[in-house]
């Protein structure tokens, strides 16, 4: 047998098998974890687990791969070709949802979004320099409006349960709408809107609701978190509680888009 070429990057999955991050530490002088934050926030309501319901990611991934090795024609992706799709969640990973979904040749695309319709302009508690809380049109949504003759978001509105097809697939999600008011200590109440409550129909439900941090199994049980579920480290810092193990990038900051 050849040699293995010492330049080589060696590949383990961490948390699997006899690699530990208490193995890492006893094999060396000093680990940094720069994982990422992987873990898709859950919407666990009754009929989660039906088919046809993924986290966005999933579908996107897959959705890439297949296109790189064999521009979809070996078909091991999520097709939205020909179904009511719902991606629930905004930001840069549900737009591309909503484009690919389009591109696939959807029957319909909805968008879901929990919080009102942004301003047009910064709101006054909005100033700079925090990210501008504006209302946006990205090319998804233009795909969608161009090809399906509306903007495919709905404010204000949650889902309260997928609905099963009578053989264990998604075929819709009931909602209700919400609306926030602001509270006497400065903050926003959402409540309920009675009354409102609406079917949507959903071959394909695409959740994109933002990421928790990093993987458990990669921690060991030893790393201590933030609030935000984040590798906690002192500020300015990247050692953690324990010692010789580092954190940086977004298992340490939350994550982020594509890199800083």
């Amino acid at each position: 047998m050849a040699k293995p070429n010492s330049s080589a990057p060696n590949r383990q999955a961490v948390g699997e098998a006899d690699v530990t991050l208490d193995s890492l530490r006893k094999s060396n002088d000093a680990v940094v974890i720069a994982t990422g934050a992987t873990v898709a926030r859950n919407l666990p309501i009754p009929g989660r687990n039906l088919e046809g319901v993924h986290f966005a990611m999933e579908f996107l991934h897959k959705n890439t791969k297949s296109l790189l090795d064999s521009e979809l024609a070996d078909g091991s992706y999520i097709s939205a070709k020909g179904k009511n799709v719902v991606v629930i969640g905004g930001g840069d990973t549900g737009n591309d949802c909503i484009g690919t979904s389009v591109r696939h040749g959807a029957k319909s695309v909805i968008n879901f979004e929990l919080l009102p319709q942004p301003p047009p302009e910064r709101a006054n508690d909005n100033p700079w320099p925090q990210w501008p809380r504006i209302y946006r049109v990205d090319y998804g949504h233009a795909e969608v409006k161009t090809h399906m003759g509306k903007d495919p978001r709905e404010y204000c509105i949650m889902s309260k349960e997928f609905v099963d097809n009578g053989e264990g697939r998604v075929k819709g999600i009931n909602t209700v709408r919400v609306e926030w008011t602001k509270s006497a200590t400065g903050g926003w109440d959402m409540k309920q809107v009675e009354g409102s409550e609406e079917f949507f129909p959903a071959d394909l439900v695409l959740l994109s609701m933002g990421f928790l941090g990093p993987e458990d199994r990669v921690l060991g049980g030893e790393i201590e978190l933030d609030g935000r579920k984040n590798i906690k480290t002192p500020p300015g810092q990247y050692g953690t509680n324990v010692p010789g193990v580092f954190a940086a990038g977004d298992c340490r900051r939350g994550q982020s888009l594509i890199v800083w």
